[in-house]
């Protein structure tokens, strides 16, 4: 377990991460509307294509990205918190000290490596 000091080596990593996350999901929220509008201004029956995907299909799978990116921003955020009030490093479920090498790999997260796949959503 690394002392506090030491956690607070994680906070560049951690704003930076944030920063790429919040980025992806404003790029993906707007191709997602460029698509969309496209879509709206042009009278392709792309749903029967058999040339490549719908654009159904691409809408459907950026609003998958987004909202993976934006969950993420989340748990970055979250664990800036547990940075400022001193609970980040600790297991969310059990308290325990996460090892130095998981958060290295996965700086936000909030469970030990005992607990990371009972507590996936």
């Amino acid at each position: 377990m690394a002392t506090e000091d030491g956690l607070q080596r994680y906070r560049p990593l951690l704003l930076e991460e944030l920063q790429r996350a919040r980025a992806s999901s404003a790029a993906l929220a707007a191709e997602s509307r460029s698509v969309s509008a496209a879509r709206d201004n042009s009278n392709v029956d792309d749903e029967h294509d058999p040339e490549g995907t719908t654009i159904a299909s691409e809408l459907s799978q950026m609003s998958v990205l987004s909202r993976a990116a934006t969950a993420r921003a989340a748990e970055i955020q979250a664990a800036l918190e547990r940075l400022d009030i001193g609970t980040y490093g600790r297991c969310a479920v059990c308290g325990d000290p996460i090892a130095v090498g998981r958060l290295d790999a996965r700086p936000w997260t909030a469970f030990c490596i005992g607990h990371a796949s009972s507590s996936a959503r």
